[in-house]
Order: C-alpha cells, then structure tokens, then sequence
C-alpha cells in the first residue's frame, strides 16, 4: 500500500455538513462525467480496498492532485496537511520546539496567544480530522451489507467487514485527536450524512465512545491480527495502542484515572510481538519500512517521495531543522562529503533548557561547542548541534538554540539523499503515531502512578532498561525511577513524535508557573502559569459558523 496510496481511486464525498469555508471543492458533484461518485467508485468489488486506502492516505495527503495544492483553503499546502500540524500543536506549545519564521500561526501557538480567531495550525488539525471522520461515514455507508447486496457483491461481505472495522479505527482515532486537542468537537456519525447536524455530546461521552468503539474492535473479529495485513494497516495493535494512550490520560478527559486500565492495554500490545528495534536512529531514516524499524511501528503514517509527497509529514521535520552551514558540516563530522539532509529552511530549533534533559557527554553548559557532544559517550537518542549559535534560544535571530536532526536525510547504509534521485527533496520516513516504545512507557508511568510514584514492577523497571540500554546510557539510570524521571525520559525517547504537550497536561505542568521553560507565555524565562482554558484549542469560528448547534469551548 505504501507505494501506491496516491494512485488509488479517489472516491466522492457526500456533503460534509460543515466546515465549509475551509473545503474547496470535496462537498459538490463531479464536474466531468469521468470523476467517480459513489454510483460508480464501487461498480468493481475490488475497489473497496481502494476507498479503504483513501482513508488510510487522508492522514498524509493534501488533496488529490499534488503536494503544492490542497483541498483546504490554505496559501501553503504543506501548512494543511495533519502531521505537520499535529506536531505543531503538540510540540511549539511545549519546551520541545521553537520556530523562528513568521507565519501568522507560529507565534500564538508558541507563546500561548492564541484566541479563536483563525489560526492555520489550529483549523488545519480539526478540519482534517472532521473530514477524516466524513470520509469513514461515507464509506460505512457504501459498504453496509445492503449496499453489498444491491450491487450484486455479497460474496465479497466478510472481506469488506474486515475494511469497516479499519475504517472504524480511523474514525476512531481521528475522534481521539479531536479529545485530546479540542475536548468537545461535534459528533457525527452515517446517519448525520444528509442529515441532522452533529451536536456536541462532551468530553466525557466522547471519551466513552471511542473507549467502546476500540473495545468492540479489540474483542471482535473482523479487526485483523497482527500480521494479517500489510504494513501500514491498522491492527489490533493498533487499537489496544490507541487504549493504553487514552486511559494513560483518562484523568484529563474525564476526571477519573484510569491507570491499571492503562497498564493491561499497553500489556496486551507488548505481549502480540513488536519487538524494539536496535538502532534508534534507525526508526527516523529515509528506509525505514525497509531496515527493520517496522518491527518497532505499531502504527504508522505513509510517506513516500515517489507516490506520496508531502511538504508536511516528515518532509519538513527532515528540511526546516538546519541551516546550511549545520547541514554540511554535520554531513562533515559523519564522515560524508555532502550535506546530510536535502535542504535547509533553518527554522526549526531547540532551546537549551530541553536539551539538557539528556546526557550529552563533554558539554559544558552555556558554552558554544561544536557538534556540541561527545556522541559516542552520550545518550544515542540525542540529535543536537549548535556550532556557531549560543545554546540560549532567541525567537529574533536564526542562529541561537539547539537545532535538531533526529528525523534525517541519512539511510541506513550511511549514505545521505542525493539531489540526483527523483523527488529529493521530499522524505520516504514513515512517521509513527504509536511505537513498542511508547508501550514499555506507559507500562512504567501506569505502575509508578498505581505505586505511589515509583516505579515497582521488575516487568516495568526490564523495559525502561531495554529503552536505556539502547541510548547508551545504562550507567546513569536511576536505582528508584519516580514519575518526574519517566516524565524526562518520555521527552528523551519521544522527542518531535507528538507526544510532548498530552504528557506536560498530565502532569499539571503545562499551566504551572512552577514548570518554566523559554519563552513559555512570551515570557523570557518562562515562569508564567497559563489559565487552564489552554489546555484545550477552541473550536474554529468557521464550523461555529456553520453550525448553531456548537457552543464554543470555555475561554475563547
């Protein structure tokens, strides 16, 4: 599927109900008698694996012509596209990552200023989302067992049972972004297709349904197994993945912790045999579905430079974080004679106080130093270099900060991409929303948080030493691993994946004055709290336009 999602059969969407400022063209008719619609998409049985794949695509593809046009109604269609603005909401907030350029969205993100007005970032992730959501409705609906039956395919009925249940997966976990990011987004399902307008059900309700919607997968029988279908699809890895991640953080969404519920459902993916790969740098080069990195990938998000470019994706986690003279002379301390990645936006950066979480052998803190480590004695997760900047980030210059090259243009091999290859300037790293790593985590924190915070459990203290083991840094693990210490090494091990803002609202720390970091706030040494509202985005003005049912969320 990897290689061919951007070429499958791009099915019509039926009205989205919504959102319609934001959509170009997705709620009209075919203009030309060639373009599918839901009459003709499915005339062949074969072809709903082809709607599947489209839904599949969604996560990285900005419309259905090329990389520079999107089907929002952006001027930069790299912006629209969902991972790059899932990061972005995730990662600018926090300490982990800091922009330098001016696009209208970086600094109220970055500096907590945002408001309800429009804000690309912002209405990039939920409109994807809620598009993402129609799009399964759509399918389930093409694919009910009558719509089967009228078309003559009811032999195909068991088969395109195993497609709905990835679908619902979809919708799923799109739903469990909207949680997460929004808290109270509007809920539709088949039947609001033509008709009712969704309404909002709450957070709690939310977080109730997409808990038994996952239940049902997990339990049934039409999700496939692990290794039943090819990579990238969706499991029931993937699915129990989704659960351990949702009742790590159930406390937030509902009041109610629910940590031994996290535990058994990061279990139960540990136990199906994703094994840890063991090179970390490995999981973030341009081969890895190829160099075994996919082992590690319970679930993962396509890219390809050939068949599916994106000037989002991993595409700009691999271009933006460099500036030439980084870029080339780090290919220099590699032992290359090119630059390591295949160009240089020089606009990605981290500050100081983020990297002195890891332990980077031979630095002197606050010193100007050249690749800025002794990286054969040094935590192998950390990607860092600061040769001609200061370590202290300054949002007004390009040259302060950290810049970050854990998501690269290296392959395994130790050669880097070439501007002699097709498309070199997009990247093939696949991007993964859940890895075994994250799993042997939440196993830990759910421990620590059922044991007084401390990690008891010798299972839990085995996997956070294969994690260390792996960095290079066993000698510095804690004997008594308590939760500011799982919290530090989640941001060493997950470090740009997403994960960074969810983990600070556990804690209680993204709000408190009492866990500073640059700029947090605009403040200069960030020892500002924030009001509560922040942990949550608004819902976009555009949708509460177009719909009287919405109530804003508090504080916007």
């Amino acid at each position: 599927m990897k290689k061919n999602i951007n070429k499958i059969l791009v099915l019509a969407a039926a009205s989205l109900l919504m959102l319609t400022s934001c959509i170009k063209d997705l709620d009209t008719l075919p203009l030309n008698e060639t373009d599918a619609t839901s009459e003709t998409a499915y005339a062949n049985p074969e072809n709903y694996l082809n709607g599947l794949a489209y839904i599949y695509g969604y996560w990285a593809l900005v419309s259905q012509n090329n990389p520079g046009s999107s089907d929002l109604d952006f001027n930069d269609a790299g912006q629209s596209e969902l991972i790059r603005m899932y990061m972005v909401l995730n990662e600018l907030s926090t300490d982990s990552f800091k922009i330098i350029w001016g696009d209208n969205y970086i600094s109220p993100i970055q500096y907590h200023k945002w408001t309800s007005a429009d804000n690309e970032a912002i209405i990039a992730v939920y409109t994807r989302c809620m598009k993402g959501i129609t799009l399964v409705n759509e399918y389930l609906i093409q694919t009910s067992d009558g719509r089967l039956e009228e078309r003559g395919h009811s032999s195909s009925t068991d088969l395109v049972h195993q497609y709905r249940a990835e679908a619902r997966f979809n919708r799923a976990l799109f739903y469990y972004l909207l949680l997460d990011l929004y808290g109270n987004p509007p809920f539709a399902l088949e039947e609001n297709i033509g008709g009712e307008l969704p309404e909002q059900i709450g957070r709690a309700n939310l977080y109730a349904w997409i808990e038994e919607e996952l239940l049902g997968l997990a339990n049934g029988a039409e999700m496939p197994e692990k290794g039943d279908v090819p990579y990238p699809r969706a499991t029931k890895g993937a699915v129990w993945a989704v659960l351990a991640r949702m009742y790590l953080n159930a406390e937030v969404y509902t009041g109610t912790a629910q940590w031994q519920k996290a535990k058994d459902a990061a279990k139960n993916v540990i136990d199906m045999g994703y094994t840890l790969h063991d090179n970390y740098q490995e999981l973030f080069m341009q081969d890895n579905t190829t160099n075994g990195a996919t082992n590690e990938f319970i679930y993962a998000i396509s890219y390809d430079k050939d068949n599916t470019q994106s000037w989002g994706g991993t595409t700009h986690l691999v271009s933006s974080t460099l500036s030439a003279d980084a870029n080339t002379n780090i290919g220099k301390e590699l032992g290359l004679s090119t630059r390591i990645n295949p160009e240089s936006w020089n606009g990605y950066h981290v500050a100081d106080d983020y990297v002195q979480r890891f332990h980077l052998a031979g630095v002197e803190w606050g010193a100007t130093l050249g690749l800025g480590y002794n990286r054969a004695q040094s935590d192998k997760r950390a990607f860092f270099y600061n040769l001609g900047s200061v370590p202290e980030f300054d949002n007004t210059t390009t040259d302060t900060g950290w810049r970050c090259w854990k998501f690269t243009g290296l392959y395994s091999d130790g050669h880097a991409v070439s501007d002699s290859e097709s498309n070199y300037k997009f990247s093939s790293i696949d991007f993964p929303l859940f890895r075994l790593a994250e799993m042997y985590l939440i196993y830990a924190e759910a421990d620590a948080r059922l044991n007084g915070g401390y990690v008891s459990d010798p299972t839990a203290k085995g996997y956070i030493a294969q994690l260390r083991s792996r960095a290079g840094v066993t000698a510095s693990t804690p004997t008594s691993i308590d939760l500011d210490w799982l919290l530090d090494e989640r941001a060493r091990e997950l470090m740009w994946e997403g994960h960074r803002r969810t983990d600070l609202i556990r804690y209680g720390y993204f709000t408190a004055m009492t866990f500073p970091w640059t700029l947090k706030g605009g403040v200069a040494n960030g020892k500002v709290s924030l009001p509560e509202y922040r942990e949550i985005y608004p819902i976009i003005l555009d949708d509460l336009n177009a719909n009287p049912k919405l109530v804003q969320n508090p504080g916007y």
